[in-house]
């Protein structure tokens, strides 16, 4: 069975999450997500998560927070063929508001816990949220 391996960011800033939106095509279901890109040969994911944010959003101040690190895997249909995807999600932060998308996605949105976790798509994201927003409101606390 083939096998993928990705790597995405929880970008934070200020209070609020970045979701992408991304319209529905012949390999992606329509939904909000994070950024998140499949590992290139021999780069480890915190390199991943700084060329997809780049490529995806524009953001080049990107600042990755040591001590979050979610992990997540599921199943999907390609061409055919049964794939395992897995992916590591770190933590990111940034100063800047304005995203400069890429031809992938649509649209996005800077948004709260509470009105980013309903927009999510899908449960695996919603889990990486939750557990991102734990670990932003401890360090806050700290």
């Amino acid at each position: 069975m083939p096998i993928e391996h990705s790597a995405g960011a929880v970008i934070y800033n200020k209070g609020k999450y970045l979701l992408l939106y991304r319209k529905a095509h012949e390999h992606y279901k329509e939904g909000w997500f994070f950024v998140r890109g499949l590992l290139e040969k021999s780069e480890i994911p915190e390199a991943t998560v700084r060329r997809e944010i780049q490529e995806e959003t524009g953001l080049k101040d990107i600042f990755i927070v040591k001590g979050f690190r979610e992990e997540s895997q599921w199943f999907y249909s390609k061409e055919g063929k049964t794939i395992f995807k897995t992916a590591v999600y770190l933590f990111a932060e940034t100063s800047t508001e304005e995203v400069k998308l890429s031809k992938e996605h649509n649209d996005y949105a800077w948004l709260g816990f509470h009105e980013a976790y309903p927009r999510l798509t899908y449960d695996n994201d919603k889990k990486v949220l939750r557990k991102a927003h734990e670990f932003i409101e401890r360090r806050i606390r700290e």
